[in-house]
């Protein structure tokens, strides 16, 4: 399935368990705009696209389908913590890979 920008923001709302209502409210717009980004019936404006990013903390690369993966915010981490994230991402890579290349074996 090709992901969209709605179903991008669709399926970000959800996990952060907001309902169109309240997502409208905290980006400053209406709620039947949030339906219309949902259902690819209308695109946001870049300042409303930023303000979603924020909202959802991510990329407007991302939301755009130009960048696949998600940011994580680490910005009330120490360093240290910073690198035990980056080890785990990397670890958890590297994991995935092997097991990817068992199953086609």
């Amino acid at each position: 399935m090709i992901e969209t920008l709605g179903s991008r923001l669709r399926q970000l709302r959800i996990s952060k368990h907001l309902k169109q209502e309240q997502v409208a409210a905290l980006i400053d717009v209406n709620k039947s705009s949030i339906c219309t980004y949902e259902n690819n019936m209308r695109q946001p404006s870049l300042d409303i696209l930023v303000r979603l990013a924020t909202l959802y903390r991510v990329s407007t690369d991302y939301l755009l389908g130009c960048q696949s993966n998600k940011t994580i915010d680490v910005s009330g981490l120490t360093t240290v913590e910073m690198n035990m994230v980056a080890n785990l991402v990397e670890n958890m890579t590297e994991k995935n890979k092997k097991i990817n290349n068992l199953d086609k074996d």
